[in-house]
């Protein structure tokens, strides 16, 4: 019989090398984000506001910002060839800045850290073009995005696979 020793063999000296790699790794990483999602259009603050925004209108907590900047910078990118675009948005992020200055905390929508007080702001704004204008745009681009979808739980098209009849149709249990 083989004896095996289970003593983990990790030096000193390569804890301080996978210490320093991760200490690098974790400085470059926060620039890299911010730089992929540098607005051409809007101002940075209210890029910022529409992400907090469109993450209070579909609320996935385990879903990065990530996911709403690429939707938002979309977004952005009509707005720098489409001026009443751009006016839409940065009149409809002012208008929730308004909104949000008359509470408790004094500041802008993204300062506002209650969700619930957020969520009644845009339950004021439901019914303008700009909170449609950001609703339809989060729809297609959120959930359209196939990175997310095993997040939702949806496994892609099966016309491809044979359709669903082979594949779940008759899965349900609970009948």
């Amino acid at each position: 019989m083989r004896l095996i020793d289970k003593r983990i063999k990790v030096s000193r000296r390569d804890m301080l090398r996978a210490g320093g790699a991760v200490a690098a790794a974790a400085t470059v990483m926060p620039v890299g984000i911010v730089k992929a999602a540098e607005p051409v259009a809007l101002s940075q603050d209210s890029f910022a506001t529409l992400v907090k925004m469109a993450r209070d209108i579909y609320p996935h907590d385990k879903i990065a910002d990530k996911y709403y900047a690429v939707v938002v910078e979309s977004l952005d990118q009509a707005a720098k060839d489409d001026a009443a675009l751009k006016t839409l948005l940065e009149d409809g992020v002012a208008q929730l800045d308004k909104k949000a200055a008359g509470l408790k905390n004094g500041g802008g929508y993204g300062a506002t850290s209650s969700e619930d007080e957020r969520v009644a702001i845009l339950k004021e704004i439901e019914t303008t073009p700009f909170f449609q204008k950001v609703r339809g745009t989060m729809i297609t681009g959120l959930y359209n995005n196939k990175e997310l979808w095993p997040h939702f739980g949806y496994e892609g098209a099966s016309a491809d696979k044979g359709g669903y009849i082979n594949r779940g149709f008759g899965d349900i249990d609970w009948l």
